[in-house]
């Protein structure tokens, strides 16, 4: 595992290399005078937004670790968040944060099992909030049409819309549908054993039907529990508007007042997370960088559009990582002294 995060961390470093002269070719002079000249006062409002951001994403996930019963503070769930943006953001997809995540549970005392189904939970509050604010977002730009019409950019939010629809679904199919999960899981097993993926095929099918009825559980505590689903959900939601929002205050910083709102800016931040969600690269690197050149480009330009990504990027990403990774070596993982 080791191998791995660290083979992760080379290549973005190698990524974010190769974005950073692509944004600062052109214009080096210009993109650092805009840096160095951000009032300080906005950058902080910025860099509070995303701490938001953390708080409420783990409130969602203290709410659902208290329902396990489980004695963890909030203080505790905030570290514990604040510990999974490193692991999220060095790997594809963010799947790094989750096993990550029910390693700390473990630390703390709470069951693997527990701890499974709070990680499932949260994933469920924050994929199904992330696909109602990409619907708003693409409702909005259809009626107020903030961006230029742009091929390229439309497929690309289209793809990253529908593959997020598509895991909610495809959830929610895995979640309810029991028997029909069962039948297709050991179809594929056997296809994959016949070909030779599969050395042992009753111990996959094994493995594989105690996660979907891990799973499974999961869903059904939800379905009875309506409440904390929608809380969950809910509070998923208000974290992705601090989120969204950060690049209008570093925009503000950079001395622009004008043709960039809340509204807009939220729309534009939640389709450059929509086009960054299916790059397969750690933290979405190349794909979230073009989307938010494109897409904040119908609002600002030049120079100043270089430097607020830079920046933004920094307080949504980098940051997060950079903090992450120091938590997690003082407070070693969440274990109890």
């Amino acid at each position: 595992m080791i191998k791995s995060f660290i083979k992760n961390a080379v290549f973005l470093l190698i990524i974010t290399a190769i974005v950073l002269y692509f944004v600062l070719r052109n214009d080096f002079n210009n993109i650092v005078e805009k840096l160095l000249t951000i009032n300080p006062l906005w950058l902080i409002v910025a860099i509070l937004c995303y701490g938001l951001y953390l708080v409420f994403k783990s409130w969602a996930f203290h709410i659902t670790v208290r329902e396990e019963k489980a004695d963890i503070s909030f203080k505790r769930s905030l570290i514990h968040n604040i510990t999974v943006q490193f692991f999220n953001g060095i790997t594809p997809f963010s799947t790094g944060g989750q096993p990550m995540e029910c390693y700390m549970l473990k630390n703390q005392g709470v069951r693997l099992s527990k701890g499974i189904n709070v990680v499932l939970q949260t994933f469920i509050f924050y994929q199904t909030a992330l696909v109602i604010y990409g619907f708003i977002a693409v409702f909005l730009n259809y009626y107020l049409h903030f961006f230029t019409k742009v091929t390229l950019l439309q497929h690309l939010v289209l793809l990253g819309f529908g593959v997020n629809t598509l895991v909610i679904i495809v959830l929610f199919i895995v979640a309810y549908a029991k028997k029909w999960n069962g039948f297709l899981l050991k179809k594929i097993i056997k296809i994959a054993y016949r070909i030779r993926l599969v050395e042992d095929y009753d111990a996959c099918v094994q493995k594989w039907e105690e996660r979907l009825n891990c799973f499974h559980e999961c869903a059904m505590h939800l379905r009875e529990n309506k409440l904390l689903f929608f809380k969950g959900v809910g509070l998923q939601f208000v974290s992705l508007t601090f989120f969204y929002i950060v690049p209008l205050f570093v925009i503000y910083g950079m001395g622009h007042y004008s043709d960039l709102n809340v509204i807009s800016a939220i729309v534009s931040s939640a389709y450059v997370m929509i086009i960054g969600s299916f790059v397969p690269i750690p933290g979405g690197s190349g794909g979230i960088e073009y989307g938010f050149l494109a897409i904040f480009g119908n609002f600002i330009g030049g120079s100043l559009l270089s430097a607020v990504l830079l920046i933004w990027r920094f307080i949504t990403y980098y940051l997060g990582m950079i903090v992450g990774s120091v938590v997690f070596s003082i407070d070693k993982g969440g274990k109890r002294k």
